[in-house]
């Protein structure tokens, strides 16, 4: 008989003495699912006792709290031969009345006899896991959810500062005075306008066609005294850029597009100014073209004041070449990035930082 087969006999005691050996949680089960050997490392973790365990069904475990019908399923299936279980997760609830969160893997045992089978059950205590990972997973959203608030607060403060500001502006005597309070002003505000857009994107990727036309509404409203004269619009690719990118970009359009509707329409001259992005793959421009009285009477303008410096820092940070150009009529400003001009740029930054 198949029973007295000696190697099978022999399969039967070294499956035996491996479960006993193991440091693993290990069940091994004869046909009618009886525990024929619990290796110590199982009954420690499951508070089963070592001496009573052998001859118990699986079922039959804690008190008949391992009596499932998903385990049942399982079992059974990986028993017939129509399944093997790597992983399953699932949850029991224990005499104590606590919940353990255990990965079973099933695994049925050919010996070469069909009517003596064995199978192999390691069952792994993830519990402890499993609240680690929610715990992490309610951190991040707490934090997600502060940072979220915070940047609103800090939104609703930037544009106190701009109130403030534009109220400073109206009562000084100097215009030159005046004239800096009052770009100071744009410049705050519009990142009041980014730093509300940010808050809004939770973090994630910006879509940048709607991010800057809030952008240039915004400025657009406190610059812009009559909008049959002077229009401000967007002309942008509609792709999503990450966070921090966003926030180089809408400074950038904050410096040019307040540049712009300052010095190329002067005496109520009319005119439209027009923010522009296009990209294809990795490469991209960002332009502010205005129809505006051009470079020729603007060269002076063009000096490196505080703006110029800014977008140059800008542009840098972005490795992104800048380009004036004449519109014919007006000026287009453009910020272009490639991957060689990103190569030449950062080559550049380090051969300034070794001349320093």
């Amino acid at each position: 008989m198949a029973a007295d087969n000696p190697s099978i006999n022999l399969g039967r005691t070294l499956g035996l003495a491996v479960v006993l050996a193991s440091d693993a949680p290990l069940l091994l089960l004869d046909e009618n699912l009886a525990i024929v050997a619990a290796s110590d490392s199982f009954c420690e973790a499951f508070g089963i006792n070592p001496e009573t365990v052998t001859g118990q069904t699986i079922y039959d475990l804690d008190h008949h709290h391992w009596d499932l019908p998903r385990l049942h399923s399982l079992i059974e299936a990986t028993l017939s031969g129509a399944a093997e279980v790597e992983a399953y997760e699932m949850e029991i609830e224990t005499s104590a009345g606590t919940s353990r969160c255990v990965v079973i893997k099933a695994q049925r045992l050919d010996y070469g006899d069909i009517h003596h089978t064995r199978m192999m059950v390691t069952v792994i205590d993830v519990t402890e896991e499993r609240q680690n990972e929610k715990r992490h997973k309610e951190l991040v959203h707490a934090n997600a959810t502060l940072l979220h608030e915070m940047q609103h607060r800090v939104a609703n403060s930037l544009q106190i500062i701009a109130s403030i500001l534009m109220q400073s502006a109206r009562k000084v005597q100097s215009s030159e005075a005046r004239g800096h309070l009052n770009d100071a002003h744009q410049r705050v505000m519009s990142i009041a306008t980014l730093q509300r857009h940010l808050a809004e994107s939770k973090g994630g990727a910006v879509e940048l066609e709607p991010y800057l036309a809030q952008l240039c509404a915004s400025i657009g409203v406190s610059m812009i005294y009559d909008r049959e004269q002077l229009t401000l619009t967007t002309s942008v690719d509609p792709v999503s850029i990450d966070g921090d990118v966003s926030v180089s970009m809408g400074l950038v359009v904050t410096e040019l597009v307040i540049n712009a509707l300052k010095h190329a329409f002067p005496g109520g001259r009319p005119g439209h100014v027009v923010v522009g992005y296009a990209a294809t793959g990795d490469d991209w421009t960002l332009s502010v073209s205005d129809d505006g009285i051009g470079m020729a009477e603007n060269a002076e303008r063009s000096a490196a004041g505080l703006g110029t410096r800014i977008v140059q820092a800008l542009a840098k940070q972005l490795r992104a070449e800048i380009l004036v150009e004449d519109a014919a009529p007006g000026t287009r400003v453009s910020l272009t990035h490639t991957a060689q001009i990103a190569r030449q740029v950062a080559a550049n930054d380090e051969a300034e930082s070794a001349a320093v």
